[in-house]
């Protein structure tokens, strides 16, 4: 996470759904890139993909057929979002 940065009410509501069991199906994309955009690097590619590292991970993310992330995405997700120290009980 960006040095001095916090996660604000939106951003740890995006991360409880994330960490959610079991997996919830009802998490928007929208609110996932912002999600990213605070915490990681994110970088549009030019095919439309989203590029984020986070901490030493790097992960391609395809944006959604429809609204809502699918479960694979949040498995990434957890993955690295806990490798990087983010998690429900982050503040």
């Amino acid at each position: 996470m960006a040095e001095g940065s916090e996660l604000d009410g939106h951003h740890r509501a995006t991360v409880e759904k994330i960490f959610n069991h079991p997996v919830n199906h009802n998490i928007q994309w929208h609110d996932v890139l912002s999600l990213l955009e605070q915490v990681a690097e994110v970088v549009t590619e030019s095919d439309g993909r989203y590029k984020v590292t986070l901490g030493a991970e790097t992960e391609t993310f395809d944006v959604p057929r429809h609204r809502d992330i699918d479960t694979q995405q949040v498995v990434d997700l957890r993955r690295m979002l806990k490798g990087a120290g983010i998690g429900p009980s982050t503040k």
